[in-house]
């Protein structure tokens, strides 16, 4: 039966081709190993791009106080303490290192006057840790990472989207995939997998993810047998774009806010100094999170439902030159110059906490020969993930994950790599079914998905809203069997959308059962029903497995802190966070400029 498709066969094959994929591919290849790296969009076309702000790591070289043992307790704490604990003192432990690393293979950060890396503050970091390149940090660091992974010699499948991943007896041995121009089908065959295929968020209907983040690793993990954690934690990020309508959600990179962007509602307040006045608008982002939405939900909202981002009182020049993307973006998409105007911003869904549960050390699954990197695996951030983190983290167990797919793949070498010829025809037979059958329209039903997740399991949560959104993330699961789409497998976004509606509406249901289950507030999981946080939950995580095909949520006790690490989460009295400085001017009304956009200063 594999006769009879395109197959490819490597040591390691890696699902993604953002940050961590790439980082993995490079290590795997490294090792003297064959690697090929599956990417649905185009390579650089990656959500590692939209990480702008900086990547953090204590290098130091900006407030010499920083180090990592900082850096894992602010880490610890901005993820209530549910982290994983080894993974984040790796993290905070090898992310110099991995920075420096990326500077040694070309990228271009900005500098101090002597010469170092520069770095930036970002809410819940005690020090100006992020090391950057303007606000473009990410796209420098794809750019970076791309360049290595062609030149070490890693094949790239570009436009090619997995959709099950291929077993012999209980350990991974590649995956089936489609290619998305042709429809043909090609199947590759692998001695162990690493994901790094990102997030969720094209399930809301807010966001700031593209196109393809819809979820696919996250199912191929679940449906392969792993175990998914803590994918309650979703996190809405303080600041997307609130006009026009077509940008709604496009992220708005929390660097304005640590080069001193003021936020401030309708009256001209200051709000922050409600909610956090000592880190002000470098809280973290749940906190600034919930801070917008109470302000608009009390009332005293801007005129298209955020609140006002203000960099215009620093000079001109130096917005420009600190934030070359933002200045373009408003005045491009919105017909705002931020120099001379605020900013109308607002919370919008950007990152999941959750995902596959792994090993530390080597990224392996509860699945032999599946490895998880990056957004799609679950532990590194606990209950909140801080601003700068994601991008120091997909190089560390991007690098990780990486090193222990070639280790495995090295050991099984006499092993069968050939998967199952029933189950190739089984996972075309799945993909060829919505052209065969009468049923809905997969863009009505992603819109009405969309409209239920926003609604019910958004930053403020209740059981009556959750179980409400459960029923409905379940009832539109089952209508989705029989989508039906038109025409032929050449060119056909519908049918692509088909088979991610499947994947978006189980990961729906998980996150929903999840947060059905944790009765408290902790992170970025806020219940008005469960207000305060609780201890004893704060020792479990979630887990989610495949029953039979259905989503099955409960809780397992999580590993302890060890001794000598749980001393450092004491935070030292004279540890404060660099905030921007209160300002001295009095509450001013902001008014709303003609043609709808907010052109007056506050």
């Amino acid at each position: 039966m594999i006769d009879n498709f395109e197959t490819h066969t490597r040591d390691v094959l890696v699902i993604g081709a953002g940050g961590a994929g790439l980082r993995a591919a490079i290590e795997a290849r490294d090792q003297g190993l064959s690697v090929g790296v599956v990417c649905k969009s185009l390579l650089g076309k990656a959500h590692t791009v939209m990480a702008e702000g900086g990547v953090a790591a204590a290098l130091a070289n900006v407030d010499e106080a920083d180090d990592w043992k900082t850096h894992f307790r602010d880490t610890m704490q901005g993820g209530k303490l549910l982290n994983n604990w080894r993974m984040a003192e790796l993290h905070a432990r090898e992310a110099p290192e991995r920075v420096r690393e990326l500077e040694r293979w070309g990228a271009v950060f900005d500098r101090t006057p002597d010469g170092r890396i520069l770095q930036r503050a970002f809410g819940g970091h005690t020090h100006k840790r992020l090391a950057h390149v303007g606000d473009r940090t990410g796209l420098e660091m794809i750019r970076t990472l791309q360049d290595r992974a062609v030149a070490v010699g890693v094949d790239v499948f570009m436009e090619c989207t997995v959709t099950r991943l291929l077993k012999d007896g209980d350990r991974v041995a590649g995956a089936f995939a489609y290619w998305r121009e042709s429809g043909r089908f090609a199947v590759f065959r692998a001695r162990a997998v690493v994901l790094a295929t990102g997030g969720i968020g094209k399930a809301y209907r807010i966001t700031s993810n593209s196109w393809e983040y819809t979820a696919d690793g996250h199912v191929l993990a679940w449906e392969a047998g792993a175990e998914l954690i803590d994918m309650e934690f979703v996190q809405f990020h303080p600041t997307g774009m609130v006009w026009p309508p077509g940008v709604m959600g496009i992220l708005v990179t929390e660097a304005v806010r640590g080069e001193g962007g003021m936020l401030r509602n309708a009256e001209g307040f200051r709000f922050m100094e409600r909610y956090d006045p000592e880190r002000m608008e470098l809280s973290t982002r749940d906190q600034v999170a919930r801070a917008i939405y109470t302000e608009v939900k009390e009332g005293r909202g801007s005129p298209h439902g955020g609140v006002f981002l203000d960099i215009s009182h620093k000079p001109a020049d130096y917005v420009k030159t600190k934030l070359p993307s933002m200045y373009h973006q408003f005045l491009e998409l919105a017909d705002v110059d931020i120099t001379r105007a605020p900013m109308e911003v607002g919370p919008t869904t950007h990152y999941v906490m959750g995902g596959v549960r792994v090993e530390a050390d080597t990224g392996a699954s509860t699945v032999p020969g599946l490895f998880a990197a990056g957004e799609v695996a679950g532990g590194m951030h606990g209950a909140n993930r801080l601003g700068g983190n994601s991008l120091s983290d997909l190089l560390v167990f991007g690098r990780r994950a990486g090193l222990g797919a070639a280790e495995f793949a090295r050991g099984s070498a006499t092993t069968s790599t050939d998967p199952d010829p029933d189950t190739i025809r089984q996972a075309s037979a799945e993909l060829l079914a919505p052209f065969e059958q009468d049923g809905e329209n997969p863009y009505a039903l992603h819109r009405e998905l969309q409209s239920v997740m926003q609604k019910n399991v958004g930053i403020f949560r209740t059981r009556e809203d959750l179980e409400r959104g459960l029923e409905e993330v379940r009832a539109l699961g089952a209508r989705a069997r029989n989508v039906r789409v038109e025409g032929s497998r050449h060119f056909n976004p519908g049918w692509h959308l088909a088979r991610d509606l499947r994947s978006m509406l189980v990961i729906s249901e998980a996150v929903a059962s999840s947060a059905i289950l944790r009765e408290e507030s902790r992170g970025a999981h806020s219940r008005l029903d469960f207000p305060a946080l609780d201890e004893r939950l704060g020792t479990v995580n979630s887990v989610v497995t495949n029953e039979g095909g259905a989503v099955r949520v409960t809780q397992k006790p999580k590993a302890e802190i060890p001794a000598e690490l749980r001393a450092l989460l004491e935070k030292p009295a004279a540890a404060k966070p660099a905030v921007n400085a209160p300002s001295d001017e009095k509450p001013r009304k902001i008014a709303e400029a003609k043609g709808g956009s907010t052109d007056s200063r506050p």
